[in-house]
């Protein structure tokens, strides 16, 4: 199933057919080029080799955005270069690859259910909840007479992601992180 989408629909995330190949949108930019049209700058992944390139397409150039078959699932662990997710309905397990997977092990914890999408019935990439809750395991602590206005501190979370948080979070502490920017949302109040 594909409908025709333009540059003007782009969003990181999104799977388009270009070039005789599935194309994940990593990254993308708008640059306006004096009197001419804008130009869309993107970074993409190409699904079946897992090269990443980076294009430029002019604006209105129309694709087939592939809308993939999507399957619910539960990640339960991680055994070397896969992480295993059991399938919601059969409970079978399901051993994804660390390049299919990309920069979504950043935000896998155990039990975390997510959605796989499948293309002619091969994993090609997980849909992450919009948030997580994940625990902070280092950071630098908080000192009397920071404030909260006052920019943020890097912490690491349990997952190995480097994140930027407010100066009054601390070791332990856990928060909500936006999956599609990486940014802290708020305290968890779990």
């Amino acid at each position: 199933m594909a409908l025709v989408v333009d540059t003007s629909d782009f969003y990181s995330g999104m799977k388009i057919k270009w070039q005789d190949a599935i194309w994940e949108i990593l990254d993308y930019q708008h640059h306006k080029m004096g009197r001419g049209g804008a130009v869309i700058k993107t970074k993409l992944k190409n699904l079946d080799t897992g090269s990443i390139i980076e294009n430029s397409f002019r604006s209105g150039e129309k694709f087939e955005r592939i809308i993939f078959d999507e399957k619910g699932a539960q990640f339960i662990f991680q055994d070397g270069d896969h992480y295993v997710f059991m399938d919601l309905e059969t409970y079978d397990q399901i051993y994804i690859s660390n390049e299919v997977l990309g920069p979504v092990t950043n935000y896998l914890t155990d039990n975390l259910e997510v959605l796989l999408e499948l293309h002619e019935n091969k994993v090609v990439g997980v849909e992450l909840p919009k948030n997580v809750v994940l625990k902070v395991i280092e950071t630098s602590p908080a000192f009397k007479g920071d404030t909260v206005s006052g920019g943020g501190k890097p912490a690491t979370l349990e997952t190995g992601i480097t994140i930027t948080v407010p100066v009054f979070v601390n070791v332990g502490d856990s928060i909500v992180v936006d999956t599609r920017t990486g940014q802290y949302l708020e305290r968890s109040k779990k």
